[in-house]
């Protein structure tokens, strides 16, 4: 996962020492002698495997402040330093008008030179999550924003790309965790709808007497509560794509009036004289087989073969492990730029275990597993430690004096017995009762982790009904099937 870095300078001498520098630092380089040669490599198709570019601004030729607008114009996500023999403030100005992320001047130290390079790399990626962030809330996300390029994931691609261009109902089928919703958005932002409204319902997570308001709107006064007019997933969705998460958990008196709205095109909210007219894309997904459940009586078999008309399915990630280097890199990346993190990448025992893995909670577990492991590392390269959960191996985490217990410091390992353990699991850094607000948090983000988001099997662990879960989930703001999004 090495970053690579294109060194452009007339002086062979200059180029070889910064390839040095740059090399010994971790990246890998590529080398052009000129403008023109620099604009060949980098905008050539493999010009996408170049991250950084280190530009001199005095050359033969076309030079650097030359070669820096046509790429600002060109490739304006690519980061560029500018190198110059001169200390001049007009020619830093010009160059970082022209779009430069830094400037060195010759000769620079190693240092200068790597936390310049390291700076710049940064800045991208905060840069990049925050544009995909923006293309994700504007209905705009494509397929090219999708990580990783599998063989399976190519016929994900291709299909949903197909289906895009239709007005056609798409099912999409997968485990949890997978990144259905991440795919429907980039089947939005690939079709006519770009632009217009996403709505997201997650089927499993509405109480089931809530269902049709929430789905078709209401009235003022239609029911008792119903204090002002509600417009309903459908009609928000107008013009736009309404995405039905978990549609197989869709109550048998909703799934008739939702095989309605398909046919004639309209809703009726409660307490409406007349039902009204919508233009909504639907885009279902499921971890169920709905076949199966059309057997068992659990689904209607006419509006299966309604949603089903195009479906797509997402294979599971240990299906498509090449993918996983690439997944860790987006989300270390992510991580980084949510908490101000400085991880550089995955040790390479800690990658071949990763890769190993079969992650029963496919690409949801992974996120949320490099997510812990980035705030547990210590270092710029997460270790095996690092992924207890996997590993078996325990993070190396100072802890100090609490309560009386003889805790783990810095270089000394820790013998707690069982029983001390277990005190600390309900103690705060500083050796007070945590909150139970804290404690209840913790233990349903454990249990979802642990059944992989199986919320059925976490509810009747917990001893709590679904409902009661997914309000807490609510309340917690918890990353699960409830709040997701993707990758998936």
């Amino acid at each position: 996962m090495g970053k690579t870095v294109l060194i452009v300078d007339d002086d062979p001498t200059q180029r070889r020492i910064l390839q040095a520098v740059i090399e010994k630092s971790g990246f890998s380089t590529l080398q052009a002698s000129d403008g023109d040669g620099a604009l060949d490599i980098a905008l050539s198709p493999d010009g996408k495997k170049i991250d950084l570019m280190l530009l001199d601004l005095v050359m033969p030729g076309r030079d650097g402040m030359d070669t820096l607008k046509e790429l600002s114009a060109k490739r304006p996500e690519l980061p560029v330093i500018v190198l110059t023999g001169k200390g001049s403030i007009d020619a830093v100005v010009a160059a970082m008008q022209a779009g430069a992320r830094d400037f060195l001047v010759k000769p620079a130290s190693r240092e200068r030179i790597v936390v310049s390079l390291r700076n710049a790399l940064e800045l991208k990626t905060l840069v990049g999550e925050v544009t995909r962030l923006k293309k994700s809330s504007a209905g705009e996300l494509t397929f090219d924003d999708l990580i990783g390029n599998a063989s399976s994931m190519r016929s994900v691609v291709a299909m949903g790309e197909r289906g895009a261009k239709a007005n056609i109902p798409i099912l999409i089928t997968g485990e949890s965790g997978v990144g259905k919703e991440v795919v429907a958005r980039a089947i939005q932002g690939t079709s006519e709808r770009i632009g217009r409204p996403f709505i997201t319902v997650n089927c499993g997570a509405i109480p089931e007497n809530l269902v049709e308001s929430i789905l078709f709107g209401h009235e003022k006064g239609s029911f008792t509560g119903a204090n002002t007019k509600h417009l309903g997933k459908f009609q928000e969705a107008n013009t736009g794509t309404l995405f039905l998460d978990e549609v197989g958990e869709l109550p048998l008196a909703m799934q008739v009036k939702l095989l309605r709205v398909l046919q004639e095109g309209e809703v009726d909210p409660i307490g409406s004289k007349r039902p009204i007219k919508v233009d909504v894309r639907i885009i279902s997904a499921t971890n169920r087989d709905l076949a199966e459940a059309v057997k068992a009586g659990e689904f209607r078999e006419d509006l299966y073969y309604r949603l089903n008309v195009f479906p797509i399915e997402i294979p599971a990630l240990r299906d498509r492990r090449e993918d996983i280097s690439a997944l860790l890199e987006h989300f270390i990346k992510r991580v980084n730029a949510q908490e101000r993190r400085s991880v550089r990448g995955v040790d390479a025992a800690a990658l071949d275990m990763l890769k190993n893995f079969d992650w029963p909670g496919n690409v949801r577990q992974l996120e949320n597993t490099v997510f812990r492991a980035v705030i547990l590392s210590d270092g710029h390269t997460l270790q095996p430690q690092d992924f207890p959960q996997i590993s078996g191996m325990a993070p190396a985490i100072p802890v100090q004096e609490v309560a009386g217990l003889q805790k783990e410091v810095p270089g000394k390992a820790t013998n707690l017995g069982e029983e001390e353990s277990n005190k600390l699991k309900f103690l705060d850094r500083s050796g007070h009762l945590r909150s139970l607000e804290d404690i209840e948090r913790d233990l349903i983000q454990f249990a979802i982790e642990n059944y992989s988001g199986h919320m059925s099997e976490v509810a009747r662990r917990l001893g709590i009904g679904r409902s009661t879960l997914y309000r807490k989930v609510r309340e917690h703001e918890l990353d699960t099937d409830v709040k997701q999004v993707a990758q998936k």
